[in-house]
């Protein structure tokens, strides 16, 4: 069994996931597109990075879905994260 596995085996949803998804109504077996190019999401991202600064940064504000090409190319690059902001409330607002 690894960390991200319940103690069944099966795959555990990661504490900022099950917010996201709670957050923006998505049921965990929905399709999510990526909040900027709009290809499958494969990571929650964290637009406040975790590992800078303290503080709790599992909020809906600070949680977005991404493609793997997104998040490698936008995602803990201090240039992109007011882009990501922006981007990201856009899409909170639309999933009301």
């Amino acid at each position: 069994m690894n960390k991200n596995q319940n103690a069944k085996g099966e795959n555990a949803l990661k504490k900022h996931t099950k917010i996201y998804l709670k957050e923006m109504n998505y049921h965990p077996t929905d399709w999510i597109a990526c909040e900027l190019c709009g290809d499958t999401a494969v990571d929650i991202h964290h637009i406040e990075a975790r590992g800078m600064g303290g503080g709790d940064k599992d909020t809906i504000e600070n949680l977005m879905g991404l493609c793997r090409s997104c998040h490698v190319e936008y995602g803990d690059k201090k240039q992109h994260k007011a882009m990501l902001k922006v981007v990201h409330k856009v899409k909170m607002n639309e999933r009301k």
